[in-house]
């Protein structure tokens, strides 16, 4: 089969298409002939050497659909031919193929595709720990959320919108302000030609904001903290413009301020919690709650598709097709 691999660090082009051989399932393991993989901002923060990789050469890729081909001895839940996806299992889907535990595996309803569960299961993930685990955002009436045009931040805003919390998105590109209103945003900020605390401030009032969901990291993660009200919390999620400088404790003092770095699986290791939420993703979209936007690339073009994510240029979700 192809997979996209990885032997070093570095920018696009460390990235090439190999053959290996084909996967066979272990123990409780299931084979996925997979049709669309989600393209994340955690891939290119593996492929960048901004997380270690345990090993190389490696598979990159957090998230796919697709359909079991094959089962190993234990698997109970599922069967040959059903429809699956996974979010949770490591990496590893930049594949044509992949085996992995049963217990990281989704069974698929018929009303939504491939795509639209590649581009939404592991960004919804981490948008209902976001809201709900990490912190339950219904504690507070008004929250900030960076990139909310991106894939994990137009699904966050939704979501936090049909929970009636009011929405202060960034986007980085005046094209996308449009967007994150459409997807929930009660008032958006370019912080490419403003200064966001400052805007902030002005939306608020002075009062600032409950929460602040941070996946930029380096260049905003000083000044959302001081966005926050009196025992706000701010949670950072990702580095989209690199690791943040690192921070005095003391500076959270001030104002009793609470600072989260959560990781989405820990959140939906317990399987019923897992199944639960997917569940819940797939009826939000059917309900239209959520409402995934995505630009799909071949599975060949996987360069382009790094680019478009890397250069933050692209709005919604990226995912590849076999």
């Amino acid at each position: 089969m192809q997979a996209i691999m990885i032997e070093k660090t570095g920018d696009v082009n460390v990235l090439k298409i190999k053959k290996v051989d084909d996967p066979k399932p272990k123990q409780e393991e299931i084979l996925i002939k997979q049709t669309a993989i989600g393209v994340n901002f955690f891939d290119i923060c593996f492929r960048r050497g901004q997380y270690p990789l345990s090993q190389t050469p490696a598979c990159l890729g957090m998230e796919a659909s697709g359909i079991v081909e094959a089962v190993g001895e234990g698997v109970t839940e599922l069967k040959i031919g059903e429809r699956v996806a996974y979010a949770t299992g490591g990496i590893g889907a930049y594949a044509e193929k992949r085996t992995i535990h049963q217990s990281h595996v989704i069974k698929v309803p018929d009303y939504i595709s491939d795509i639209e569960v590649a581009g939404s299961l592991f960004k919804g993930l981490v948008a209902h720990s976001l809201l709900h685990r990490v912190f339950i955002a219904l504690r507070t009436k008004r929250i900030l959320i960076h990139s909310c045009a991106g894939g994990v931040g137009h699904i966050l805003s939704a979501w936090a919108k049909h929970f009636e919390l009011e929405v202060i998105g960034t986007v980085g590109d005046d094209r996308k302000i449009s967007f994150a209103k459409a997807n929930g945003c009660d008032h958006v900020i370019n912080y490419s030609n403003s200064d966001f605390l400052e805007e902030v401030k002005k939306i608020t009032k002075n009062e600032g904001v409950g929460a602040v969901y941070d996946g930029v990291g380096k260049t905003t993660l000083q000044k959302s903290i001081q966005c926050l009200w009196p025992m706000g919390i701010c949670v950072s999620f990702g580095d989209a413009s690199g690791t943040p400088e690192p921070l005095n404790i003391d500076e959270l003092t001030a104002k009793s301020l609470s600072l989260c770095r959560p990781l989405m699986p820990y959140y939906k290791s317990n399987r019923p919690e897992l199944v639960l939420t997917a569940n819940e993703i797939f009826s939000s979209i059917k309900k239209k709650i959520i409402r995934p936007q995505i630009k799909t690339y071949n599975f060949s073009d996987f360069a382009r598709a790094h680019q478009a994510l890397e250069s933050r240029a692209s709005i919604g979700s990226i995912v590849l097709t076999l």
